[in-house]
């Protein structure tokens, strides 16, 4: 989710080409970015809508959060999964309440995209990417619990916790200071393992393996390999975090030339829970698989699509 703004000219241009006109066999341009989950929600999408008969042209792991969101706003690309609580930062609104709620954030972005950049959400999936903290089961059962509340008590009582992250977890506002403030705990410097980079897949084996004495590490909601490493993801209540829904965003003219496109998505990402997208990503991260052949081979356990619908 971060961006590469070198090569954001590079890729737009690459893009360019015959412009969408209104003939309804123009390929819809399926973007997305170009990280694990992005690859995973942007091929699932292209394929189902390949089922359905309509013709794509794939600019799927196309780059990070802005590269992307700057190719659908310039026309390049004409659908990619995005996620709900970046609407704080297209629209500059990192302090409205709204993007700690998952349906008021979800309706919040909705109405501005749609408002102003002609952008529409179509359904979002019942899963958050927000950063968490995660830790391992002996520390799970030794706090008690698996929320933040518990990790909090556990801390302030002088419990021993090591939490691997990166400087930018650390030091970032709306992650760990955001966390600490909402649940009245601090860790020092001697509680934090800082790796460079912002790779979870090394913070989270760093707590799996207990390197260094980590047995707590920053994550996303929705990582892969959290099942594999049998770490616990410490739940939330009190929403320190912004809620990250992923959801398919269409340009509109292209949703009128395909109005069959939310029925054949949405019912797709309602299945997408938690933890169906935590078995997902394992697939891809841990055991190797190509995010198309994921995606192909979960739409073909869903079943078959609807009758009538983009035939």
């Amino acid at each position: 989710m971060r961006p590469f703004a070198a090569l954001a000219c590079i890729v737009i241009l690459g893009l360019s080409g015959e412009p969408h006109g209104a003939a309804a066999a123009t390929p819809v341009v399926v973007g997305s970015k170009i990280d694990t989950e992005g690859a995973l929600l942007g091929n699932m999408i292209a394929a189902a809508l390949q089922r359905h008969g309509i013709a794509i042209l794939d600019k799927t792991s196309l780059g990070p959060t802005d590269l992307v969101r700057r190719a659908i706003l310039a026309g390049q690309i004409d659908i990619y999964p995005e996620y709900t609580g970046n609407g704080a930062r297209f629209f500059r609104l990192p302090d409205d309440p709204a993007w700690r709620d998952p349906q008021r954030g979800y309706e919040r972005v909705k109405a501005l995209d749609a408002q102003h950049n002609d952008l529409i959400w179509l359904a979002a999936a019942p899963a958050s990417n927000s950063w968490t903290i995660v830790v391992r089961p002996d520390l799970a059962a030794a706090q008690g619990g698996a929320t933040l509340d518990d990790f909090a008590r556990y801390v302030t009582a002088g419990g021993r916790v090591r939490l691997a992250a990166s400087a930018e977890f650390v030091e970032s506002p709306g992650a760990l200071p955001a966390f600490q403030a909402t649940y009245g705990f601090t860790l020092g410097r001697s509680q934090l393992l800082v790796l460079v980079g912002g790779d979870t897949a090394a913070t989270m084996r760093a707590a799996a393996d207990g390197i260094s004495g980590v047995n707590a590490a920053m994550a996303y909601g929705t990582d892969g390999a959290l099942a594999v490493l049998r770490l616990v993801p410490l739940r939330d209540d009190k929403a320190a975090e912004t809620i990250y829904r992923p959801a398919p965003v269409v340009r509109q003219a292209v949703l009128a030339e395909h109005p069959d496109m939310a029925v054949i998505l949405d019912p797709i990402f309602a299945t997408l829970t938690m933890t169906t997208l935590q078995q997902l990503n394992a697939e891809i991260v841990v055991e190797g698989r190509d995010a198309h052949s994921v995606a192909a081979a979960y739409l073909d356990g869903l079943g078959k699509p609807p009758q009538g619908v983009g035939q």
